[in-house]
């Protein structure tokens, strides 16, 4: 396994991220895509000026799909993201899929798949693997269910997971690692946190109620060998209380790297 954070693409970035003394760097453009595309010639230099390869890029957030099928703009969007991702040596981008409510839960299914395979076509041309995120932002192939539908039936189709994300929606993220830990591409290390039944925070992983050790425990047993990313995600971990939470999570993640 590997050690990395989600970042952005400026050369502070990449020099923050190259003094922690991690891996690789994470970018997620989401409502930065059109930035993205116009410097990657300036995050390729700086990836290679750092010794910072992009371990993953992802989109979060917009809608695949519509009543009528694929939304076309989109997915000529995320070939030219993929396009991207493979020029800067990256071979994993991260995408989803909205639910339409006109639908029925197997329509949004089955135009899921299609547009995962032609993303999973793309990406293949260039030497990239796509796998879904587990988040619930606009997106519904994130549990079980969406699990056992699309990526059954989609084989080269990978999970990028959030044991967060199970965490509050309600889920089991041990039982999901066990299940499909072995299709998992791309792992994202966020702290999660509920009292009484609702969601306080996300502080730094290790200072939440993760059970982190059994979750990695896992990840060894399944041969787990890829990314592990790094989310800082706290509106109250931020400035010097939010540097000091990373540092904390990259001494507490990498005892159970068992490095």
């Amino acid at each position: 396994m590997t050690l990395g954070i989600i970042s952005w693409i400026r050369e502070e970035d990449f020099k923050r991220v190259k003094e922690k003394g991690l891996s690789f760097v994470e970018l997620d453009v989401n409502d930065r895509a059109e930035e993205f595309l116009e410097h990657v010639d300036e995050i390729k230099e700086y990836s290679e000026r750092y010794e910072l390869p992009v371990q993953a890029v992802g989109r979060w957030g917009s809608g695949r799909i519509c009543k009528d099928g694929i939304c076309k703009e989109e997915l000529s969007l995320e070939c030219s993201l993929i396009d991207a991702a493979a020029k800067l040596g990256c071979t994993i981008y991260i995408t989803g899929c909205n639910f339409v409510e006109e639908l029925s839960y197997y329509e949004n299914c089955t135009h899921a798949i299609s547009y995962f395979e032609k993303l999973i076509a793309h990406g293949k041309q260039k030497g990239v693997r796509i796998a879904t995120y587990n988040c619930r932002w606009n997106n519904f192939v994130c549990d079980p269910m969406a699990f056992t539908m699309i990526h059954g039936y989609l084989k080269d189709l990978y999970i990028k997971y959030d044991t967060s994300h199970s965490i509050y929606a309600g889920g089991d993220y041990l039982q999901e690692a066990k299940d499909w830990g072995d299709r998992f591409l791309h792992v994202h290390i966020k702290g999660a946190l509920t009292i009484a039944g609702s969601r306080f925070d996300d502080p730094p992983a290790g200072m939440d109620m993760t059970d982190w050790g059994s979750f990695m425990a896992i990840l060894h047993a399944k041969g787990y060998q890829g990314g592990l990313s790094i989310e800082p995600h706290s509106e109250n971990w931020q400035g010097e209380l939010g540097d000091k939470g990373v540092d904390y999570t990259i001494r507490f993640i990498r005892n159970l790297m068992l490095e």
